[in-house]
């Protein structure tokens, strides 16, 4: 009988069985959301004990690049995803229908919040962050306006607008082209920092970490790896070893690496897990991310991540602490912070992006579900050939030799096992 694999269910080394899609990047996409809300928390001052807080800006010094690893991510899925004959205009719908719903609602939030406060609102800044251009705008109160977060939605809105045209040369490059770019855009990111000199002093911030152009190129190292990866000529290390080698690169950063090189050296280590990550689900073989609460993390961290920072902001100011609290407390509000954001995100996700998603995309036939960035449900890879029927030869045991009676069919040895069929 033909198997379906789901989406939750993690399928054991020993099956060696390829999954229809990619679970273990769902489950990363947690561990990347918790980078960025571990960051904040350092930031906004939540926790003031200095030994506490010394722990958390040590293990969250780095913490700014889980966005880095939703570019590179959002890279890899859409070329993974891609279907033969999309139009341009299907592409741009799907990706706006995933994106602007959320982004819609807690902008909306925000601005309520502003208006409840009697802040003063920057009618152009807000309008500019509504439409997600304002990762263009290199002014003060821009680009981190209304949700500061939605920054990076703009810069995401940027790069599917570039992919479809981009797309049909990447199927033509021949696989050391693909390697160049998953080797040179990491090091092209590496020379903005002294290409920033070319740019006004106020704008130097916006120019390395905001600016779409620039922060394109950590999706184009998730396009050309993809695209390695669907062909057979991906030769990264296996899941284990890529992860300690990240984790070799992130003690590193941390300890030695100066701080222009963080996002360089980072993105060779999001990209070595990533890709085998994804090839440890195609194969089958044994993933630490493929568990069920995991997966569910990884599903609603889209709406995590637009959530969290304008929730604590909120939560903080209503209770009268914006300047942190001391002692013990500090690490328990932070946990009650971090459960009321997953309560927050889980809402948005169950009653906005979800019904959303289904309701402005119609229902895809063919592969499974698509995915970014932003978490939602990874993509089936491209389906593979389909196998042929095992062969049934009929044969006797050794205790029917010579007598009367039916042979017992089985299956040949070299008969080719069924493929699981991906859930429609």
């Amino acid at each position: 009988m033909t198997s379906v694999t789901t989406l939750a269910e993690p399928v054991p080394a020993t099956t060696r069985t390829p999954l229809s899609r990619l679970p273990s990047l769902t489950g990363l996409r947690w561990v990347a959301a918790m980078l960025v809300f571990g960051f904040h928390v350092g930031t906004m001052q939540i926790v003031t004990e200095p030994d506490y807080k010394a722990v958390i800006d040590w293990v969250f010094t780095l913490g700014l690049s889980g966005v880095q690893f939703f570019f590179i991510l959002s890279g890899f899925v859409l070329v993974w995803s891609a279907r033969p004959g999309d139009t341009k205009r299907a592409f741009w719908r799907r990706r706006a229908a995933k994106i602007y719903p959320n982004h819609l609602v807690t902008w909306a939030v925000v601005i309520a919040l502003w208006l409840y406060w009697d802040n003063p609102i920057n009618i152009k800044a807000a309008l500019a962050n509504l439409f997600l251009i304002q990762a263009w705008l290199p002014m003060d109160g821009y680009f981190y306006s209304v949700n500061n977060v939605s920054w990076s939605l703009a810069c995401e809105m940027f790069f599917y607008l570039c992919l479809p045209f981009v797309l049909p040369l990447i199927r033509r490059m021949r696989p050391w082209m693909l390697y160049a770019v998953v080797i040179g855009m990491p090091l092209l990111i590496a020379s903005m920092w002294p290409g920033q000199e070319l740019v006004p002093e106020s704008a130097r911030w916006w120019f390395t970490q905001i600016f779409p152009v620039v922060r394109s190129f950590e999706f184009w190292v998730g396009v050309a790896a993809a695209e390695l990866l669907l062909r057979g000529k991906w030769r990264g290390p296996g899941l284990l070893l890529s992860t300690g080698i990240f984790v070799a690169i992130w003690v590193a950063s941390m300890e030695w690496i100066r701080a222009e090189l963080w996002t360089t050296v980072l993105a060779f280590g999001y990209i070595l897990v990533i890709a085998s990550a994804a090839r440890a689900d195609t194969t089958g073989r044994w993933s630490p991310w493929r568990s069920r609460p995991l997966i569910w993390l990884g599903e609603v961290s889209f709406a995590f991540y637009l959530v969290h920072v304008f929730l604590i902001k909120a939560i903080l100011r209503f209770a009268g602490h914006p300047g942190g609290f001391s002692g013990w407390r500090g690490p328990v509000v932070t946990i009650g912070l971090l459960l009321v954001s997953l309560l927050a995100a889980w809402l948005l996700f169950r009653f906005v992006e979800t019904p959303m998603m289904r309701f402005l995309n119609p229902r895809r036939r063919g592969r499974g579900g698509e995915s970014d960035a932003s978490p939602d449900p990874l993509p089936a890879p491209p389906p593979p050939p389909a196998p042929a029927a095992p062969r049934l030869v009929r044969q006797r045991r050794p205790d029917q030799v010579n007598q009367p009676g039916p042979a017992v069919e089985t299956v040949a040895e070299n008969a080719p096992a069924p493929t699981p069929v991906p859930p429609r």
